[in-house]
């Protein structure tokens, strides 16, 4: 029998949300495989389909900016070690700095980032820097930048108040040129919309067939479907998939301030109001601590 440490039952609970016990016995039934595991606890109603793998402990801060003519936008995540150096104003100062030199540069990445030139050398050497002031490791964990591909439109940025834990930019795309400022509130909106429903993908077409795969994998194996005729539980496995999904994806999301209206039909109406035709074109969201992707239209 494989050996369950504190450790990896720990890990699972972290990733899941279950009880410790739950996930200790997940982790026997799977033999210590984690990923069967967390299918287990899935199965048996433990763990969210909305927990997110890869947490990590760590402390800082989310800062965006968007460019003074919002086509262009940036989002950073850099980590400390306590909430004490977060909340201090010198690593507000840094991370700052940061994101303007990120929305200046628009790396590609984190790694991209810290290789950039700055006047003490190189971003990591001016991080590096900043370490040996603080006494805490100081590190860039993420970076984002956006760029208006479209003629019209504009880059919408929200983080959130409390803390400066998560925040989220918007690429919105306009068929015609309309006011700045609406727009920009607009976008602003979605953004907000983003970090609060915390959507995975953009479009139903932009979810990975495996994503559907698992899911109805571990749908099927939940007890009670388990003396359901086969094509009763072709269709309740259907259904509950198809709904799970619209729960991840952006354009199908209730909106946040109307739960009336999904996103896709929220900005139409509001398309109508501009006399445009409105669509999010991509997003990235940051919370502190926890790995997230960026969405994109094909």
């Amino acid at each position: 029998m494989v050996e369950i440490s504190a450790s990896m039952v720990k890990e699972l609970r972290e990733k899941s949300g279950a009880a410790m016990m739950d996930c200790k016995k997940a982790l026997v039934e799977s033999s210590g495989d984690f990923e069967k595991a967390f299918e287990v606890l899935r199965q048996k109603g433990a763990a969210s389909a909305g927990k997110k793998a890869d947490r990590i402990a760590s402390e800082g801060l989310v800062v965006g900016k968007i460019s003074q003519d919002g086509r262009s936008g940036a989002l950073v995540e850099v980590n400390c070690e306590t909430d004490f150096v977060a909340r201090n104003e010198q690593f507000g100062a840094l991370v700052n700095e940061l994101v303007d030199m990120a929305l200046a540069n628009k790396p590609a990445n984190s790694e991209a980032f810290l290789a950039q030139k700055h006047a003490q050398g190189t971003v990591k050497d001016f991080v590096t820097a900043a370490i040996a002031k603080t006494g805490e490791n100081i590190l860039i964990r993420r970076v984002a930048t956006f760029d208006l591909a479209s003629e019209h439109g504009c880059i919408g940025l929200y983080v959130h108040a409390l803390g400066g834990k998560m925040g989220a930019i918007v690429e919105l795309e306009s068929s015609k040129k309309v006011d700045a400022d609406k727009l920009q509130a607009l976008a602003r909106e979605v953004a907000m919309h983003v970090v609060s429903a915390k959507p995975q993908f953009l479009s139903r077409s932009e979810v990975p067939a495996e994503v559907i795969e698992n899911e109805r994998r571990i749908e099927l194996g939940k007890a009670d479907l388990a003396e359901k005729k086969p094509e009763m539980k072709e269709k309740i496995v259907t259904g509950r998939v198809d709904k799970i999904l619209g729960e991840r994806v952006l354009l199908e999301q209730p909106f946040v301030k109307d739960q009336t209206l999904t996103i896709a039909k929220f900005l139409a109406a509001k398309g109508t109001e501009l006399g445009t035709e409105l669509k999010p074109v991509r997003f990235a969201m940051f919370i502190l601590g926890e790995v997230a992707g960026e969405a994109k239209a094909e």
